[in-house]
């Protein structure tokens, strides 16, 4: 059988065809399947307020802004927090000497956009000290453009500067690392968590808050450790918690410090 240069294009174009139909069905199933899973909930009892350390001791307050990482989502103690690893670390460091008021404003499924209303939240009542926002996934998976959302976060980020409250900012995580997404969907949400954290980064650091990217320090220890995330294999567990926390905390005491003696 001949074989011409027409047929060549043909078949070369009927695979492509094929290869980009299967594609997108496979990635369709994945995202179905993806959604279909259960979640870990929100535990209500992770946003009160709580205190580490002596009653006489100085107070430093902390609050956590953001989406589901911030608020603790997939454990149920406080302490196994990323907010309560870090007020735990704080007040270790400091020989017990330091009292840290421990808040969290966050929203589950908060996207960058949503921050606005939880600075609003933060700044009520006595002016916290230092600021952690972790913030950037619900970005990244609901599409939306890098540029805006990185937009929204560095306002939030003026908004607080300007209250006199070090902001520290944790990126994206590292996206690629989840389990509750399956390989090829995997890897596009992974550069897709890359590209939030990237613009956030610029943007982050040029308003003023001390930006530790997540996805670089923490990403390789998440997919390489199962543990590091709890049972719905998205959410971080309190081992991927405290990664997190020993990670953001160089930057937190940096904040802190600049912070001392200016406590109410």
């Amino acid at each position: 059988m001949r074989i011409t240069a027409r047929s060549l294009g043909r078949a070369a174009a009927i695979t492509f065809i094929a290869g980009t139909v299967g594609g997108a069905a496979l990635l369709a199933g994945e995202a179905i399947a993806a959604r279909a899973r259960r979640y870990a909930r929100p535990d209500l009892g992770l946003a009160l307020r709580s205190s580490v350390g002596a009653a006489s001791a100085p107070p430093l307050r902390l609050v956590l802004l953001g989406d589901s990482s911030a608020l603790g989502v997939g454990v149920d103690r406080v302490q196994d927090t990323v907010g309560g690893q870090l007020a735990a670390l704080l007040n270790r460091d400091a020989g017990g000497d330091r009292r840290v008021e421990l808040s969290s404003v966050a929203v589950s499924g908060s996207r960058s956009a949503d921050l606005a209303t939880q600075v609003a939240r933060a700044l009520l009542g006595n002016r916290p000290d230092v600021a952690v926002i972790l913030v950037g996934a619900n970005d990244a998976t609901g599409l939306r453009r890098p540029r805006d959302a990185a937009a929204h976060l560095a306002a939030a980020v003026r908004r607080l500067a300007d209250a006199h409250v070090a902001v520290v900012v944790g990126t994206c995580p590292d996206l690629g690392a989840v389990r509750a997404v399956a390989p090829p969907l995997r890897q596009i949400v992974g550069w897709l968590g890359r590209r939030v954290a990237r613009a956030q980064a610029r943007s982050a650091t040029q308003a003023g808050a001390l930006v530790v990217d997540l996805g670089a320090e923490t990403g390789a220890v998440f997919r390489a450790d199962r543990g590091t995330l709890c049972h719905d294999g998205y959410h971080p567990s309190a081992d991927g918690y405290q990664v997190w926390a020993h990670a953001l905390y160089p930057a937190v005491v940096v904040a802190a410090s600049a912070t001392s003696g200016r406590n109410a």
